[in-house]
């Protein structure tokens, strides 16, 4: 089993920035990629950025590049999402979710933090 656990969510006005964090603990292994969802009211739940387990490669939806940037402190088992910039079209509940290598079973997620940008 993998534990996902998030942090950092909360209320911010437009051109704010917020750091999420997402501590990863337990079968750690079996994670190929870790990424962050997002779910807005009235909306589908959306991939917003992934890192490879390796720390190496990265990956953005176009809304939010240039403005969110997702990395892992290895040392910490955490991965974060720098969000800068932030519009009011960003809120939504975050998720963390980790993404197993094939055959090693399904996908695992976070409870979510629930956050709000202020026009």
């Amino acid at each position: 089993q993998v534990q996902l656990v998030e942090s950092g969510g909360g209320l911010v006005q437009a051109g704010g920035s917020l750091r999420l964090s997402c501590a990863v603990s337990g079968s750690t292994y079996r994670i190929n990629d870790i990424g962050w969802y997002r779910q807005a009211p009235g909306k589908q739940r959306e991939l917003v950025a992934t890192i490879s387990s390796g720390g190496t490669a990265t990956k953005y939806i176009d809304s939010v590049k240039g403005r969110f940037t997702i990395f892992r402190d290895v040392a910490k088992n955490t991965v974060y999402l720098q969000m800068n910039t932030l519009k009011p079209e960003d809120t939504a509940v975050y998720y963390c979710n980790a993404r197993p290598y094939p055959g090693l079973g399904n996908d695992y997620w976070g409870q979510g933090t629930q956050v709000t940008v202020s026009s």
